[in-house]
């Protein structure tokens, strides 16, 4: 969205197609030909950072770490930013369970921001907001997938010393649609909403939904229908299996994932509570993070990513990702199940694919 915010003219508005995606839509008769919208675009223009340094992060504040998806770096990072009198942007849900993204000036504001939220967030006018801030010298920490981050370092044009980008590993943004038909089957009125909760450990965690303080919904993310249908991509917007922002091309200063993959690396130190995967990317990013509260181990760049690929590639497009869209305009919500069984592996692909483990060991 950095090109419709970008417009001096506001010829660009957005649109949802039948996935319930936004789309940019133009209008020819009021453009004026400034290019800034091509200026702006993430799949038109990319930078690269580097990696400085890699660490595996736990949050030295226990209450916090539980309430987070990982290791609770970000509030920390965020907690750090509105002690200097600073400003946070992050991704919440609003009075109706869709994701937006706001900004907070305050600690207790945070935890709003805090957990993952596995749908895509409506940027809104975040980056003119952030951009007004960062005029009038306050700090920024913008927090986002690494395309909104991408977004927002574009849409400025220039650098600011006071603003720290941080973006989230991303698997993929599913549609909002999908999101509010599933939430639909669920429950009329929920109030309280969970995509990680770690009573099960962290990495067996669950999906949460309570409505009116009664738990309807308890679900370890592999049975849940909704986080199936995600992890297998059916959910997706199409431009994630082409992602122009992964592998440091969003200009972020830091990379913040689950460290997924650290028991061979750094035995004994998982409590199953939740650990951060850190990355550095500029100066400011490796001094923000050397002043937290947390301990930090430090780790093999070429690491960091071997069990968090979607760091660095675009998740795959399925087979029936097209197949399920078709089914979804029929069938509505059900469709996902109704393509997840027809995509399960015949019995003898099972069996020859147990066999090819057993020769491999």
């Amino acid at each position: 969205m950095a090109c419709v915010q970008s417009c001096p003219v506001g010829c660009i508005t957005t649109e949802l197609n039948e996935q319930g995606l936004e789309y940019p839509v133009a209008n020819v008769d009021k453009c004026i030909n400034c290019n800034l919208c091509e200026r702006v675009c993430p799949f038109l223009n990319n930078s690269r950072s580097q990696i400085l340094r890699s660490f595996a992060a736990i949050s030295s504040n226990e209450e916090q770490r539980m309430k987070s998806s990982s290791g609770g770096i970000f509030s920390l990072l965020a907690e750090s930013t509105t002690r200097v009198n600073g400003v946070v942007f992050g991704a919440r849900f609003d009075d109706e369970w869709n994701v937006v993204h706001d900004y907070c000036e305050t600690i207790e504001g945070i935890a709003a921001f805090r957990g993952s939220k596995y749908l895509q967030s409506r940027i809104g006018d975040s980056y003119r907001k952030a951009e007004h801030f960062l005029k009038d010298g306050r700090m920024v920490l913008f927090s986002g997938t690494p395309c909104q981050i991408a977004g927002l370092k574009l849409f400025l044009r220039k650098e600011y010393d006071n603003l720290l980008l941080v973006e989230v590993a991303c698997h993929g943004v599913p549609s909002p649609k999908i999101w509010k038909d599933y939430l639909s089957t669920i429950c009329n009125n929920a109030s309280h909403i969970n995509f990680r909760d770690k009573r099960l450990g962290w990495e067996n965690y669950s999906y949460i939904v309570r409505d009116d303080g009664k738990e309807v919904l308890n679900e370890c993310y592999r049975d849940n229908i909704y986080s199936r249908g995600f992890l297998r991509n059916l959910t997706l917007r199409p431009s994630c299996f082409n992602c122009p922002s992964k592998d440091g091309k969003s200009g972020s200063d830091i990379t913040i994932a689950d460290f997924w993959g650290i028991d061979p690396l750094l035995p004994g130190i998982n409590d199953h509570k939740g650990i951060s995967l850190v990355i550095t990317r500029s100066k400011k990013g490796q001094t923000a993070i050397n002043g937290l509260e947390a301990v930090l181990y430090q780790v093999p760049n070429e690491e960091a990513t071997r069990y968090n690929t979607a760091i660095i590639h675009s998740t795959s497009k399925p087979k029936l990702y097209n197949y399920f869209w078709k089914c979804y305009q029929t069938k509505g919500f059900s469709a996902v199940e109704h393509t997840l069984a027809k995509s399960r592996p015949s019995f003898f692909k099972k069996l020859t694919q147990h066999l090819a483990r057993i020769f491999v060991r």
